[in-house]
């Protein structure tokens, strides 16, 4: 695959609110749900994620950090992004991410109990398109 720069790939995730994340389980099943990157749409590498800390997706990301995110756009473009997740429960974090918007799912804002943000540091992310495919890697 041809490779891609980070410039090329937050291109072309310019306005790609939503995804599907994937996660796997102890048993090897893998489980996708749609999330939302908080309408965040500058990519640099790294997709933030508001979640409850009791979900299974937390769950499932404590016992395997790898996860992939897959985003679809206009003109069958299509990029997936694997990569390492984390946990992150700083409310300074939080603040720097919340939209009001998040309140339907988190009443009480970033004082929810058991909020958290979950962190998707990309180590491969590949895209797909009429005019081509590429893919980026990072030095981690």
């Amino acid at each position: 695959m041809k490779k891609a720069s980070l410039k090329t790939i937050a291109s072309k995730m310019k306005n790609l609110d939503f995804c599907m994340l994937i996660t796997q389980d102890g048993r090897n099943t893998l489980h996708a749900r749609p999330m939302s990157n908080n309408g965040q749409v500058t990519y640099n590498g790294t997709s933030w994620f508001f979640t409850y800390l009791n979900s299974n997706k937390v769950r499932q990301v404590k016992k395997n950090a790898g996860v992939s995110l897959i985003f679809q756009g206009d003109g069958m473009l299509m990029i997936e992004c694997y990569g390492k997740a984390s946990i992150v429960r700083d409310k300074a974090m939080m603040e720097e991410h919340w939209l009001d918007e998040l309140n339907r799912w988190f009443p009480k804002g970033i004082e929810t109990p058991g909020i958290c943000l979950l962190k998707v540091e990309a180590q491969r992310v590949c895209f797909w398109d009429k005019k081509g495919e590429g893919e980026y890697r990072t030095q981690k």
